[in-house]
């Protein structure tokens, strides 16, 4: 099986912090957003992966693209870089991963991560995931059928039609047929705003007899904003408390209380303060004389005499003064 991560965007909304990151390499709980993206994918397999594929923008540079190849052999994956030059939508950011569009594929796009006890089955022609929301008119939905199969993709229905969004997570198990179908949208120009959609492909391949099914995630997490991020790090680290390594044996910890779940990374330095729960400290960051809450403060930054609550703290930043909800960008300094 091949894996197919669509990675391009500019991660707008998730600004400073996307200013000299890219949004899927943001730590959540320790690891960036994509490994646990594929992590959890391949967790739902039985199948070996062969390769990972990665669309991402060309700007994205070297550094990025020998870390996500190693992501991709630390799990016994071949790591493959695609790039997308111009966002011209999801169906065509899946064409250019091309030749990984060949056999059983699985695609699931980079801003999001999922919770789920799933398996993939193979046999089945196409699975599409979904979570149930409270106003489908702000998704896409599936509408099924008495057979429990997906009989329609409609995009923000004003009416309703279902309840079911569908997440960016999809399993294909004929990656060449799905390539044929992304080319066709290419070359008769078919668009929705400027751009060509994934679900432009599925509908038609629905109406000429592939069989669409649905699979529904335990918990869709969204990592689109500051805010979103930070509730995500909260989820992770509840669901993975009881399985990872979530404080480094090369933390030192004065006089200070830890309050789980947390993730304390290597050489991290906690003196006289209090933190957590539902914090994240990369490696080497200094906390000083503090409370922190709620909170993701990457690699090497320092927070001293203070208090900071729901805040994205990015890396080498030096915080100290007043109580705050936060969100700066790599190398800020606040005295």
């Amino acid at each position: 099986m091949n894996i197919i991560i669509p990675m391009a965007g500019m991660g707008k909304r998730m600004r400073p912090h996307t200013l000299t990151t890219a949004k899927p390499l943001l730590p959540i709980a320790g690891k960036p957003i994509v490994q646990r993206l594929v992590e959890d994918i391949i967790a739902t397999s039985n199948e070996k992966v062969d390769e990972i594929a990665f669309i991402i923008a060309p700007f994205f540079g070297k550094e990025v693209e020998d870390h996500l190849c190693k992501v991709a052999e630390t799990l016994g994956a071949k790591g493959k870089i695609c790039y997308q030059e111009t966002p011209l939508g999801t169906a065509h950011a899946i064409l250019c991963a091309g030749d990984t569009l060949s056999g059983n594929v699985f695609i699931a796009f980079a801003d999001t991560l999922f919770k789920a006890t799933f398996s993939i089955d193979t046999q089945k022609d196409a699975i599409v995931w979904t979570q149930k929301v409270e106003d489908p008119t702000a998704f896409g939905v599936v509408k099924l059928n008495e057979k429990n199969e997906i009989e329609a993709f409609v995009e923000k229905p004003k009416d309703f039609v279902s309840d079911l969004a569908i997440i960016g997570v999809y399993y294909f198990r004929d990656g060449d047929g799905l390539k044929k179908e992304l080319q066709r949208l290419i070359d008769k120009n078919i668009m929705l705003k400027g751009e060509y959609q994934i679900t432009d492909a599925m509908e038609h391949m629905l109406r000429n007899g592939v069989k669409f099914y649905t699979g529904q995630v335990d918990e869709w997490l969204d990592c689109g904003n500051k805010d979103a991020t930070i509730y995500t790090n909260q989820r992770i680290l509840e669901n993975k408390k009881d399985t990872e390594q979530l404080v480094s044996a090369s933390a030192i910890v004065e006089q200070s209380i830890i309050i789980p779940p947390c993730y304390i990374g290597a050489n991290v330095v906690i003196k006289n303060s209090v933190v957590g729960p539902h914090v994240s400290l990369e490696n080497g960051v200094t906390i000083e004389d503090s409370r922190i809450k709620n909170s993701i403060i990457q690699t090497n930054s320092v927070v001293k005499n203070t208090h900071v609550f729901g805040s994205m703290l990015g890396k080498n930043v030096t915080y100290i003064g007043n109580p705050a909800d936060l969100s700066l960008g790599d190398f800020s300094t606040h005295l």
